[in-house]
């Protein structure tokens, strides 16, 4: 459900890059690092990034945690005319966040063969049973997303980590 797309004139690599910040707060605190932001009228208002291992809870993903704020700043549950960021394709917890909270846009930038609920696993974003969806765009600044996450992963290796 691709209804807008990528080109110079978007502002969809400076918001990646800010999730791409957020990502990095989150390899820095040895989490995975996964980062979003929620823009509404060209500003964030919403930033998350993944804290499982900090909160000790299942739910602290970066998107679950973005929302949370952008819900509390427009004092709605309801994130219509907002674009959610995520440097990883979002999983089906989050997906159903998304849904819930009517976020009419959501961007990722690398994909997730293991447990992506946009187009790697499953469509959930897009599926026209549920009585709502959410336009898709995928593969901004992917290289730089994958590689984030490539390096996270090859230093938990290196000390032994799982």
């Amino acid at each position: 459900m691709n209804d807008f797309q990528l080109n110079p004139l978007n502002p969809h690599e400076r918001w990646m890059r800010a999730a791409m910040d957020q990502a990095q707060i989150a390899f820095e605190q040895d989490e995975v690092p996964v980062g979003a932001v929620i823009v509404h009228s060209d500003r964030v208002i919403g930033e998350g990034y993944n804290q499982r291992e900090t909160l000790c809870d299942p739910t602290a993903h970066a998107e679950m945690i973005a929302l949370t704020q952008a819900a509390e700043e427009l004092g709605s549950w309801r994130l219509e005319d907002c674009t959610l960021y995520v440097t990883l394709e979002p999983c089906p917890m989050c997906a159903g966040a998304i849904l819930q909270s009517r976020v009419p846009r959501v961007v990722y930038g690398t994909g997730d063969p293991k447990a992506g609920a946009c187009d790697s696993l499953f469509k959930l974003l897009s599926d026209s049973r549920l009585n709502h969806q959410s336009a898709i765009l995928s593969g901004v600044l992917q290289h730089e997303c994958a590689e984030i996450l490539r390096a996270f992963f090859r230093q938990q290796r290196a000390l032994g980590k799982k």
